[in-house]
C-alpha cells in the first residue's frame, strides 16, 4: 500500500468490527501480521481519538464511541432510512399506530424514520431526536443483542442511568441485564410509560450482514386504550417489519448462542 499506516489502521478497525467481542492486542497483532509494538502504537492513537475502547479488566480492545458515531453517520446519510421508510409506512398503514426506525447512538437511540398514524397522540420522537436507550423499547431491542462487554462499557454504573417520568425504568446494570434477558427470551422489547406517561411501545431488532443489531423497528400506542390482542398485533408487526428490513439490507439473524 502507498500509505502503510493508513492501511494498517483501516485493517485493524475492520478486524475489530468483525469480532463478536473485544480482543487482546496480541490476537490483533497475530491476525493482522503486525509487530506488537506497532499494534500497540496504533491502538493507543485510536483509543485517544475514541475509535477504539480499551477494557482494562478484560485486557482487550473493542470499537469505541467514535466508531459507532461514524457508523451512525453513515446510517443517517440515508441508506438505512431509505430502505426502512417504505416498510415502516406499510406497517403503520396496516396497524394504525405510529412507527419508528432507530439506531444506537452511544447510550441513546437516534430516530431516523418516523411515521405518524392518523388520529394518534403526539410523540416526543421525531427524526433526529435522541432518547436514553435503556428507557425505550427501540433501545432495549438493540441492547439485548450486544456482547456483555459492550453493554458494560455503555451501562456499567448506576450513574449511566436516567429517568424521564414517574414510571421507574432500570436503575442500574443488574436491573438492565435482567430486563434484556427477558427481551432476548421473547424476541420483543417493551416499554410502558417510561418515555411518555400513558404511552407504550414494542420493538424488534434489525440485523446487518454480520448478524449485529443495526437498528430497531417500533410501534407506539396508548397504554390504557390498547387491549392485549392489539398489543400482540403490534408485536407481530414489528417482528415482520424488522425481518423485512433485515432482508433488504442483506442482513441475517444472529446465531442462537449470542450474545
Amino acid at each position: 500500500p502507498k500509505v502503510p499506516a493508513a492501511d494498517a489502521t483501516l485493517r485493524l478497525l475492520t478486524f475489530l468490527a468483525s469480532t463478536r467481542a473485544p480482543v487482546p492486542a496480541a490476537r490483533i497483532a497475530e491476525q493482522l501480521d503486525l509487530p506488537r509494538s506497532r499494534t500497540y502504537d496504533l491502538l493507543s492513537a485510536l483509543v485517544e481519538h475514541g475509535y477504539v475502547m480499551h477494557l482494562g479488566q478484560e485486557r482487550a480492545y473493542g470499537l469505541g464511541p467514535a466508531a459507532h458515531e461514524l457508523s451512525g453517520a453513515y446510517l443517517r446519510q440515508e441508506p438505512l432510512a431509505r430502505i426502512g421508510r417504505r416498510v415502516i409506512e406499510a406497517m403503520v398503514d396496516e396497524v394504525g399506530e405510529s412507527g419508528h426506525l432507530a439506531v444506537l447512538h452511544g447510550r441513546d437511540v437516534l430516530y431516523i424514520v418516523e411515521e405518524r398514524a392518523r388520529n394518534r397522540p403526539s410523540l416526543v420522537t421525531d427524526v433526529g431526536v435522541r432518547l436514553p436507550a435503556h428507557l425505550t423499547a427501540s433501545g432495549r431491542a438493540i441492547l439485548a443483542e450486544l456482547p456483555p462487554v459492550q453493554l458494560r462499557a455503555l451501562f456499567g454504573t448506576r450513574g449511566d442511568f436516567t429517568s424521564r417520568t414517574a414510571v421507574p425504568g432500570p436503575e442500574g446494570p443488574r436491573d438492565l441485564r435482567e430486563l434484556l434477558t427477558r427481551v432476548r427470551a421473547e424476541g420483543i422489547a417493551h416499554e410502558s410509560g417510561e418515555v411518555t406517561e400513558e404511552l407504550g411501545s414494542v420493538a424488534a431488532a434489525v440485523h446487518d450482514h454480520a448478524g449485529w443489531p443495526a437498528a430497531s423497528v417500533a410501534l407506539t400506542f396508548e397504554d390504557a386504550r390498547t387491549p392485549e390482542a392489539a398489543r400482540e398485533r403490534c408485536a407481530h408487526a414489528v417482528r415482520a417489519a424488522a425481518v423485512e428490513i433485515t432482508r433488504r439490507l442483506g442482513g441475517r439473524r444472529p446465531s442462537p448462542s449470542r450474545p
